[in-house]
């Protein structure tokens, strides 16, 4: 055949998804089935699967098959098939995306700004500013780090800056890793990083995790079998499990790093609920990058990135976020400043610690079922689904009911290893909204898998 031809087949079977004629969660044959059928090379029907795989259109449960994707088709609307939870979801319910709000975070945030619009002050505000930011944004953002980091204080001159936290992660990596150099990451692990690690031609290694986060052994048995040039680890309030790794854990994990001269890069994004709790950059400072940003803290709108960062990866990082045009905001850097220090960012981050408790205090007194997985500071909830449901399913079945939420294949490192589990994003829907879609979502789970999903 053609070099391209299974390309064109694999068009066709998306054909088939996006009108409808393969539904959500519909099992499609086996590869040799498929080969028979097409009268195609088994190699060729394996290529196809790679490729819609890759698309995001399917999914592949070692040991039951290939299923079609929720989220797919006319009848579930149409996605562009990689799963980068980056805008809200598709349903009335959202429970995909956290966009945490408070009341009085407008009025707090708009307070702040009044003097930037000072024609003066707005002209200064709007000069370009490169990823060192400006004295004044250094000292204001060391001060928020240490005061978020444990351990010794944060070096101004240690920052760089970005237009968010996803732009400094890429840039870390980038200047950690070579493409086709290995990189250890959670097995489960945030989404848009497999993303970024996709552009960058760098390759992720899944490691094991308990309940206590990263397992120190694994680590140094994935670096035997060949060589990581770096870790990716959320150690507070992971996405999407929830864990928050112990002292002691995170005490190991940097023994092991240093046997290794392993280099780190930390998402600290959602550390900001749970204050008192030491970064990992405390416990291994000379080694880590630690990201972080005001996005969840402030809102979506008029973000910010920044990181702490070692004199040893500084200077390469600093090129990578200059050659991808990642510098930051002039105007969100002025603005930043005047939040973290009047006491705003400290005053609405408090006023989000307790909305989470909340959530998760309400979904403990819905959710009944004792597999659900949650920290009571996070805005995540983990929820390992029982047979004979299948995430995908459990998706659909959702998404008919009017409520998005996310299967756990979108956080698998290692899809074909993808467990039977869908995480749920608490922090958008209103308090009364959430509880009743709980509730749904629960008896949705005791019903079973419908007919035809």
């Amino acid at each position: 055949m053609a070099r391209d031809d299974y390309r064109t087949i694999a068009d066709a079977v998306a054909a088939d998804i996006e009108a409808g004629r393969l539904r959500p969660g519909e099992q499609l044959p086996t590869q040799r089935a498929f080969a028979r059928r097409r009268g195609i090379a088994a190699s060729t029907a394996t290529r196809v699967y790679r490729e819609l795989a890759l698309r995001g259109l399917t999914t592949g449960e070692v040991g039951r098959g290939t299923f079609v994707r929720a989220g797919q088709g006319a009848r579930d609307g149409a996605r562009d098939g990689r799963v980068a939870l980056a805008e809200p979801g598709a349903g009335p319910v959202d429970l995909e995306l956290n966009f945490p709000g408070v009341a009085d975070q407008l009025a707090l945030l708009a307070g702040s700004l009044t003097p930037l619009l000072r024609p003066d002050v707005l002209g200064e505000a709007l000069r370009p500013v490169g990823v060192a930011g400006t004295a004044a944004t250094r000292d204001a953002f060391a001060a928020l780090a240490s005061r978020s980091c444990g351990g010794p204080e944060v070096a101004p001159d240690s920052l760089l800056f970005a237009g968010n936290a996803r732009q400094l992660m890429a840039a870390a990596l980038s200047a950690l890793a070579s493409p086709g150099q290995r990189v250890g990451v959670e097995e489960m692990t945030y989404p848009v990083v497999k993303a970024i690690a996709g552009q960058l031609g760098i390759r992720l290694v899944p490691l094991a995790v308990d309940e206590d986060g990263l397992l120190p052994e694994a680590v140094a048995a994935a670096h035997r079998a060949a060589p990581l040039k770096a870790l990716y680890v959320q150690p507070r309030l992971h996405n999407p499990l929830g864990a928050t790794m112990p002292p002691q854990r995170a005490q190991a994990l940097a023994r092991e790093v240093r046997r290794l001269d392993l280099p780190v890069v930390e998402d600290a994004v959602w550390s900001f609920l749970c204050p008192g709790v030491d970064a990992f950059a405390a416990y291994a400072p000379e080694r880590t990058v630690l990201v972080d940003s005001l996005t969840k803290r402030l809102g979506a709108g008029l973000s910010v990135g920044f990181a702490v960062v070692p004199q040893g990866v500084r200077e390469r990082m600093a090129g990578a976020l200059r050659s991808a045009g990642a510098s930051p905001s002039g105007f969100a850097l002025e603005a930043a400043v005047r939040w973290i220090g009047d006491g705003t960012v400290a005053a609405v981050a408090a006023a989000k610690q307790a909305d989470a408790t909340a959530r998760q205090d309400l979904a403990r007194t819905v959710l009944t079922s004792r597999r659900v997985r949650a920290d009571g500071r996070s805005y995540v909830l983990w929820w390992p689904l029982p047979a004979p449901w299948r995430a995908e399913t459990f998706v659909a079945a959702a998404a008919r009911a009017g409520i998005s939420v996310t299967p756990a294949e979108a956080f698998a490192v290692d899809p074909r290893r993808s467990p039977a589990a869908v995480r749920l994003a608490l922090a958008s829907p209103p308090l009364p909204v959430l509880g009743r879609a709980l509730a749904q979502l629960q008896r949705i789970e005791a019903e079973g898998p419908g007919v035809g999903i």
